[in-house]
């Protein structure tokens, strides 16, 4: 990815100061989203790198992330998967559990999206501690597929999500579009 698309996409997002919370700094993508000329740019460089690592399958996390890994995976040539937080997908699905800051949540899968065979990519929006991403990489699994990757428009590096999703990883690679 080139310096200049780095900057179109960071010159279109929008810093909210004390959201959701006092002393938080909300990376707000709205603008992005909203600019043409940046969304297509995102999009071809996220469809690149599921193509690059041999994706067949993408894998998009709730909610941001169905917005950023569908048109990618539609670019691609790939189907789109949505991994939804628990009782949001009707049917059989996998389910995983994992650890927040605070607390514990839950996501899911259908069961029969994935298969032996599959090589799938994980989009999300942001990489910040690395806990929704490590538990996608579990769920694929345990559908018997195998792991591409994970890309993300941006990377919080100073919360450590790169360095916590490692192990869950076991060699995958993780690219980021832009690192904070």
């Amino acid at each position: 990815m080139t310096v200049g698309m780095q900057e179109l996409l960071l010159s279109r997002i929008r810093d909210v100061p004390d959201y959701p919370k006092p002393g938080v700094v909300f990376k707000d993508i709205t603008p992005l989203l909203a600019d043409f000329e940046a969304f297509t740019a995102m999009t071809d460089a996220l469809a690149e790198l599921c193509v690059r690592h041999g994706a067949t399958k993408i894998v998009g996390l709730e909610a941001r992330g169905f917005i950023l890994a569908a048109p990618a995976a539609v670019r691609a040539g790939l189907g789109f998967i949505p991994v939804r937080k628990a009782g949001k997908l009707p049917g059989a699905t996998l389910s995983q559990a994992y650890e927040l800051e605070y607390g514990s949540a839950e996501i899911e899968v259908h069961a029969e999206d994935l298969s032996a065979g599959d090589r799938v990519m994980v989009i999300d929006d942001v990489l910040a501690t690395g806990g929704t991403a490590g538990a996608s990489l579990e769920l694929i699994r345990r559908a018997g597929a195998d792991v591409a990757g994970v890309a993300v428009l941006m990377e919080l590096g100073f919360l450590g999500g790169r360095t916590r999703l490692e192990p869950a990883l076991r060699g995958a690679p993780l690219e980021a579009l832009i690192k904070i």
